[in-house]
């Protein structure tokens, strides 16, 4: 093994960042900053323990594990424990932006598993940023990072550095970060090398600021569109979460971070849909759980070997999932390999007894999660809340120190493999350059652009010319910039709202108004949502000033949809119909007869019926990016062609719930009459979509051709290419999202109608051909037979290519021999 000489560059990166460093005296000094013990650094090695000798810990030449052999047997009780819970930053718990001499005195002058949103910026849910000289310029926030870690190395007896964890779902959570689109849009890319850029992005940027482990990518899976954070998932479906998701953690982790899987397991299905302090009794079948539910963090952790989980706060089958050894420890180590710490969600232990009822303390709730296999406890609570019970359970013999150690060898392992111990500094000198650049932005704004969906195009509606002379640009999402901004991203930053785009794309001869039409969500949306209340006056009033405004364009741009009060966390809902009166406003202008270009903004696929009968046209671009108004803009007027699909399926109503892909035969059928009579019996609901799942129009035309499958016959354990030709049959060049789809014929248990195996999203030029290749995986046929085996058993499987879905263009089969 190569012996690494990098502490000489941590002790010179640290020394920078302090008020004696000439090179960087225009930067205004922070007084707090102490002074470096030098002689704790040397060539090779930091004497983390201050004996004036290289102990087997400190030496970066051998093996990991016994380096934690030999910390672990230096440790009292007390250092140990501490490595058990978080702190959560400044503004949250911490008090102090920077140590203070009161530190010494603190529960954490024995050491901190992770500190967790320090210095972020970011107070809470749509709050704005709390920026101080430490949060930004970024060359200062690593600083202040640098300080704080400082004081762990060398004011602790071991020097035990600490893991930065902050959240990164829209980009980092930090007040300045780079912003991105959430899940739900990127799902809609169906682009692996975007969202590859993402992780890259996010994971740099966290890695400058002093940031060593980032809670993301969400590998959730979105089944019932009413949960509020829906908008954050990749998908309804596994394969595409796992491939984005892989994609994203080991982006992350190559810009020298840790990425933390959230959330584990079977977080986002709670009983019905509920949300916010309910999130419980998942009604999920054992194969469903870990064919659809376990599948993206299974195939995450063997893809990407990510240094995080963070456990959930549901139960399964009545036992809570922060409190169960068979997933923490059977599933997640034994079965998945997973090798990093599990951090529990925030009130996931309090909640085994606080709501199970399945302890009778915290005490013994937090017992039962160390002893399932859990690491670091978190809340929005003083760390002491977890660690002085944890340090009674051992002394009354209820929790054996054995078990003390394993949990605390894992967040040590992290620590090491991140090279804590060895380099454990950024360099501020270069902070200021990385975060937030203009080449960041880009990928945000292609992120924007790829992501929005064309739904709907009636006689080509779509794209308008810029040149057209009178546009009403209508809906308060058109002018919503907070939409951009959420609790797990940056919450601030420039936005383009969509009114903005519109204006900077049409032409300078271009009449551009904007009419409100009415509010998102409305001030009697609550009741409204269930009943058919009169509209208000106000409300009437706004919309009538609409349509009069309408009567004298061309062509309106009707922008609809959701709004951080209707779809994030804790905002599930029980209508999937446009919230508050946007519908009353949308038929209000299409009855003027002037073509209505709809801009669908949501966080959830909505019950859009009216919409998709009589709109002229509608693209959404899911729940917006900073960049997203310039991304719709272009789109309307033609300066790009929208390729993004949906990873949703559009249910016509909230009763036919759950409807989503995939499914088991028949199970989402239509009910039809009897005798094919349509006015017999039978018929007692609405069936099928609005729109299916892989669903998206292009301003061009695709042909699939030339099928071909190889092998045709294999054993079980063979992969299987399959290869089409795709061309853009079209005038314009435009990409397209190819599908694959499975179907097991004969199984030993009911399989799906259609598993997806496979995507590939193909820019094509007009007239351009271009052959695509899949390779099904032996994982990708396996099922779970009546002896609870995962197996490829033999027989026949349909091969299906196609748009979507529901717009399948070629058909083939493949056999596996017995």
């Amino acid at each position: 093994m190569i012996r690494m000489r990098l502490p000489r560059s941590s002790l010179l990166i640290l020394a920078a960042s302090l008020p004696c460093a000439t090179a960087l005296c225009a930067i205004p000094e922070n007084p707090a900053l102490q002074p470096l013990n030098t002689s704790l650094y040397h060539d090779g090695w930091i004497d983390l323990n201050k004996n004036g000798r290289e102990d087997a810990y400190e030496n970066s030449s051998l093996p990991v594990e016994k380096r934690i052999d030999d910390l672990l047997a230096r440790m009292t009780l007390e250092e140990k424990t501490c490595q058990l819970a978080t702190l959560y930053g400044y503004r949250r718990v911490l008090k102090d932006q920077l140590p203070t001499p009161t530190w010494k005195q603190e529960i954490w002058k024995d050491g901190i598993a992770n500190i967790d949103e320090d210095l972020s910026g970011v107070i809470g849910h749509n709050s704005p940023a709390d920026i101080t000289p430490n949060v930004w310029p970024a060359s200062n926030h690593a600083r202040a990072i640098n300080e704080i870690q400082r004081w762990f190395i060398e004011e602790t007896r071991l020097g035990v550095p600490v893991d930065f964890t902050n959240e990164g779902l829209r980009g980092l959570s930090h007040a300045n970060a780079t912003g991105f689109p959430p899940g739900s849009s990127l799902g809609a890319t169906w682009d692996r090398d975007l969202v590859r850029e993402v992780g890259h992005v996010t994971g740099s940027e966290a890695f400058a600021l002093g940031y060593t482990n980032v809670y993301a990518p969400i590998l959730d899976v979105g089944r019932d569109q009413r949960w509020g954070r829906i908008v954050e998932c990749f998908s309804e479906e596994p394969y595409v979460i796992s491939e984005l998701g892989r994609e994203e953690s080991k982006a992350m982790q190559q810009e020298g971070i840790a990425s933390t899987l959230k959330h584990f397991a079977i977080y986002s299905i709670p009983k019905g849909g509920r949300d916010g302090t309910v999130r419980t009794d998942p009604a999920v079948a054992p194969r469903e759980m870990r064919l659809l539910f376990l599948e993206p963090f299974k195939r995450v952790i063997a893809d990407a070997a990510p240094l995080g989980v963070m456990s959930s706060y549901n139960d399964y089958d009545g036992v809570p999932i922060s409190g169960s050894r068979e997933f923490l420890t059977d599933i997640l180590r034994g079965e998945f390999g997973f090798k990093g710490y599990v951090v529990s969600d925030s009130n996931a232990v309090e909640d085994i007894t606080g709501k199970y009822h399945v302890a009778a303390n915290l005490t013994d709730a937090i017992g039962q999660f160390l002893d399932a296999g859990g690491n670091v406890c978190t809340n929005f609570t003083p760390p002491e809340h977890f660690i002085l019970p944890i340090r009674e359970l051992v002394k009354k013999g209820r929790l054996p120190l054995s078990v003390v150690d394993a949990r605390v060898r894992d967040v040590l392992r992290v620590k090491f493999l991140l090279g804590l111990f060895d380099r454990p500094y950024r360099d501020p000198a270069k902070a200021d350059a990385l975060v937030a650049n203009a080449a960041n932005s880009a990928i945000s704004l292609r992120a924007s652009r790829e992501s929005i969906t064309l739904l709907r195009n009636k006689d080509d509606a779509l794209p308008l010319s810029p040149d057209i002379a009178k546009v009403l640009v209508c809906g308060a999402s058109a002018v919503d910039a907070e939409m951009t901004h959420g609790r797990y991203g940056p919450p601030s930053g420039p936005v383009v709202t969509i009114l903005d785009g519109i204006k900077s794309v049409v032409s300078p001869q271009t009449k551009v108004t904007y009419a409100k039409g009415c509010e998102v969500p409305g001030p009697d949306w609550q009741k409204s949502e269930i009943l058919p209340l009169p509209i208000p006056r106000s409300i009437q009033k706004d919309i009538d000033d609409a349509v009069a405004a309408a009567r004298d364009a061309d062509v309106v741009i009707l922008c609809v949809g959701d709004t951080n009060r209707t779809v994030g966390e804790g905002l599930s809902r029980t209508s999937l119909d446009l919230p508050g009166r946007q519908d009353d406003l949308a038929r209000a202008l299409i009855a003027t007869g002037k073509p209505v270009i709809v801009v669908l903004t949501i966080g959830r696929p909505a019950s859009i019926n009216y919409l998709s009968m009589n709109a002229a046209a509608i693209l959404t671009d899911w729940f917006p990016g900073p960049f997203s108004g310039q991304a719709v803009a272009e789109a309307i007027f033609g300066k790009f062609n929208p390729g993004g699909k949906s990873t949703f399926t559009f249910p016509r109503t909230v009763g036919q719930i759950p409807f989503n892909f995939p499914a088991k035969p028949r199970s989402q059928g239509d009910q039809h009459a009897e005798n094919g009579d349509p006015n017999g019996s039978g018929i007692s609901s609405t069936g099928g979509a609005i729109y299916p799942f892989g669903h998206g129009l292009s301003y061009t035309t695709f042909a699939y051709s030339n099928l071909k499958i190889s092998p045709s016959k294999i054993t079980a354990g063979q992969p299987v290419d399959v290869s089409c030709t795709i061309t853009n049959t079209g005038k314009r060049a435009g990409d397209e999202v190819a599908q694959l789809y499975l179907h097991d014929t004969l199984s030993s248990v009911s399989s799906y109608e259609q598993t997806l195996v496979g995507f590939e999203r193909v820019p094509l030029a007009s007239g351009e051909s271009k052959t695509v290749t899949f390779t099904i995986q032996p994982r990708d046929m396996e099922l779970i037979n009546r002896q609870n085996q995962r197996v490829v058993e033999p027989g026949n499987f349909n091969v299906m290519v196609g748009a979507s879905s529901q717009d399948i263009r070629l058909n083939g089969k493949f056999d596996v021999a017995p």
